[in-house]
Formats: C-alpha cells, sequence, structure tokens
C-alpha cells in the first residue's frame, strides 16, 4: 500500500478538526503506517437508534471517507447493543424510550444505505457489536467493569453535573462508555473519530487497549455542526437541519436559511472547496456564498444537475417573486370557523373573511396582530387566476373563492379550499 506523504495526510486530517488527543502521536502513526505500508484502522461508531441522517451527522462521516482515500481502512461499529443501553453523551437525564433488538436492526440497514452516500462501504468493515456483547457471560461483563471506577465515571462531563444536581445516574447508563471502548479494543482500532463529548470514552478505550497489550487509539474529534437557527446543534427534534435524504430544492430552501455567521462552518466541515477559495467566496455577496456552498453539498448527495436545477427554481420561485409549482392546499370549513370566530359569523356567511384572520386560519401567520403588521408593510396578496392583487387594509373583509391563492410574505404561499 503506497500512502501520500504524512504532511499532506496531516493537512487533510486536521481540516475541520476541533481536537486530536494525543495529537503528537498522529504523525508518527501515520509515519509508520507509511513506512510499513499498514493502513491504519479508522473506527466510527453509530448507534441506530434514529434513521434520518442529516448534515450533522455526515461530519465525522466525511472525515471517514477522507482516511478511505488517503488509503486507510474505515471500520463502522453498529451500535445494536449499545444502542439497547442508550448513549448518555450530552444528556442531563437519562433516555426514556428503550428500542427493541428488531427495531434496531431495522434502523441500521436504512442507516447504512444512508451512509452509504458518503463513505466507500464497498472498502469499509461493518460490525455489530452485539456480535461480541451478545456472547459475554454475566461474569465477563464483571470482569470489565472492573477496570473502570466510579471516580473515572465522574468525571464524565454530563454524569457529574447529574450527580451534582442530585438527578439519577443509572448502572446501565455506566456500561455505554465502557462497551464503547471495548469496540475499539475488539476491532484493534489506531483512530476513531466523533464529537468532542465522546472524549472520555475514547480516553477510556486507550486504557483498555494498553491493558490488552494493544496500540492505543488516537481520538479525531470534529465541533458540533449548529443547524439553521445558528446556534444550537444541527438536529431533527429542533426543526433546524438539512436532510441528505431530501430533494435538491428543499435542501436549497434551507440552505439559502444559514446565517451568515456559520457559513464559513458548513464550508469547511461540508465541502472540499479551499480554505483560501472559501475567505474570498465569504468576501463576496452572502446570497451568491449560499447558492455556491448548497450546489456543493446538493451535488454530492444528488448531481451537480440536480443542484443546478434547484439553485435555477430557487431563484425563479423565491428570489425572482414567481410562483412556487407546488403549492399546497388549505381546506377551510365555512362553519367550523363561524364557530371559532363568532364575530366573523356574518362575514363567513357571505363568504368573506378578514385578511389577519384568513392568514391565520390558514396557517401563513402566527396570529392576527403578526398579520396585520405584514399586510402594513405590503406583504400580503391574494391571487385570483394567478393574478396578484395587494392586501392593504386589515379591517377589510376579504372575498373567499375556492382555489384563490394566499401568499403572505416572500416565501409563504398557500391555495384556499372551501367547505361549507
Amino acid at each position: 500500500m503506497t500512502f501520500p506523504p504524512v504532511d499532506e495526510q496531516l493537512a487533510i486530517i486536521r481540516r475541520g478538526i476541533e481536537k486530536i488527543v494525543p495529537e503528537e502521536e498522529l504523525a508518527a502513526r501515520l509515519t509508520k503506517s507509511r513506512e510499513t505500508g499498514q493502513p491504519l484502522r479508522v473506527k466510527y461508531g453509530i448507534d441506530p437508534t434514529g434513521i434520518d441522517v442529516h448534515l450533522g451527522h455526515t461530519v465525522p462521516l466525511r472525515k471517514l471517507r477522507q482516511f478511505q482515500e488517503l488509503g486507510h481502512q474505515a471500520v463502522i461499529i453498529i451500535g445494536n447493543y449499545t444502542a439497547l443501553v442508550g448513549d448518555p453523551s450530552g444528556r442531563d437525564q437519562a433516555r426514556s424510550k428503550k428500542l427493541t433488538a428488531e427495531e434496531v436492526e431495522a434502523n441500521a440497514q436504512d442507516y447504512l444505505a444512508q451512509v452509504g452516500k458518503v463513505v466507500d462501504m464497498s472498502r469499509a468493515e461493518v460490525h455489530r457489536n452485539g456480535d461480541w456483547f451478545g456472547k459475554m457471560s454475566f461474569a465477563d461483563v464483571i470482569h470489565l467493569c472492573g477496570k473502570v471506577t466510579v471516580a473515572q465515571m465522574l468525571t464524565r462531563d454530563d454524569f457529574a453535573k447529574r450527580y451534582s444536581a442530585g438527578s439519577p445516574i443509572f448502572m446501565h447508563e455506566c456500561l455505554y462508555p465502557i462497551m464503547q471502548a471495548w469496540d475499539s479494543v475488539v476491532i484493534k482500532s489506531d483512530i476513531e473519530l466523533g464529537g468532542t463529548e465522546q472524549l472520555y470514552s475514547f480516553m477510556l478505550a486507550r486504557d483498555l487497549q494498553r491493558d490488552q497489550g494493544l496500540s492505543q487509539q488516537i481520538g479525531v474529534m470534529s465541533p458540533i455542526l449548529v443547524g439553521l437557527d445558528g446556534e444550537r446543534r444541527m438536529g431533527k427534534s429542533l426543526g433546524n437541519y438539512i436532510g441528505i435524504a431530501e430533494s435538491p430544492y428543499e435542501m436549497m430552501k434551507k440552505f439559502m436559511q444559514v446565517p451568515d455567521s456559520v457559513m464559513k462552518m458548513y464550508f469547511e466541515l461540508l465541502t472540499a472547496v479551499s480554505l483560501a477559495e472559501v475567505e474570498s467566496i465569504l468576501a463576496g455577496h452572502p446570497k451568491q456564498a449560499k447558492t455556491r456552498l448548497a450546489k456543493e453539498v446538493i451535488a454530492g448527495f444528488h448531481s451537480a444537475e440536480a443542484a443546478d436545477e434547484a439553485a435555477e427554481r430557487w431563484q425563479r420561485e423565491v428570489s425572482g417573486g414567481e410562483l412556487p409549482a407546488d403549492i399546497p392546499t388549505v381546506i377551510l370549513s365555512l362553519s367550523a370557523l363561524a364557530t371559532q370566530l363568532p364575530q366573523c359569523a356574518a362575514d363567513l356567511a357571505e363568504r368573506k373573511l378578514s385578511a389577519p384572520q384568513l392568514l391565520k386560519a390558514m396557517g401563513l401567520s402566527p396570529s392576527t396582530s403578526e398579520a396585520s403588521r405584514l399586510i402594513g408593510q405590503g406583504g400580503v396578496s391574494v391571487y385570483r387566476d394567478n393574478q396578484p392583487t395587494p392586501v392593504t387594509d386589515p379591517k377589510l373583509p376579504v372575498p373567499l373563492e375556492e382555489n384563490m391563492l394566499v401568499k403572505a410574505g416572500k416565501k409563504k404561499i398557500a391555495r384556499l379550499s372551501l367547505q361549507p
């Protein structure tokens, strides 16, 4: 096996990495690998507790693919046993939902299919840690636990906070980092990839590897990718994510919402654009920078052609003001509305409704006061036969017609369907 020069490898590995522990060992390990022609074994573990992969998940996966391209061996651990425990990292309480083995395996299959969009699965090893944990006796588990002290466990930031606050820490949670560390022993990991919240488990793996007479792994930790709100980590539960299985156009729309403050992070962690070019791109217009970012990422999960089409469609429909091709329909019951809004019953009997109440009823505004504000800014129109008519008076009732379009601001639009 021929590997690139160590300096070249280090430059690629260090891009977008927050911490390497211990960093001084990495160059020596790469040098030895190059001299012996022996690839490093690079571990990435995933617990298939969910099946929707978003861009935050792809940060360590992209690093795993980079190691593959440098000639090293990717080793993916499917935590079908650790998933039954639940990772306590970064949590202030125990997980309440417990998955069945069948649910975990179904998730694993879907997860691997999505991971294959980033990692070359034809050159990756895939192991399920149930293959070794399922064979352990209770005595084996006790023996493994005997290698870790309670004091060591309480050095974990999440456990320390819960202990100080008097929150319960369950014994099964304490097993999780030990199990994760033992995975590294079994597969003889040289490098483990993950986030900075995994530092404790990474270092525990080094201790267990040393105890078994093995080379100790190096932790290569990525920063946490923030979501579309620019503050919290990307997550589906927070609604601030971009899923890799989403359509190119949906991805494009979300990318255009990315705050300017996190653009550099996104370019660095999600693309291969050189950092020098990134600086040049960010010095230009933010919209052009976001379009370039979106196209770079979308092309990786779909195609360059799909990325171009998504950008052109966004320019036409959102930026250019054209009506979108897929407009949702909102069904309103006149009788139900009259019951909910008795003060509007007379207008509704004549198929009319004030614009603020109409926007709220159609889900285009969270409140009538917000709708009135938007109307005052000239941001509301109704379309009949695709011809827009601005709404200028929030007090003036709007005639309701079947299939009329109501647009609020630049992005929200819906088609009205009426029921008695």
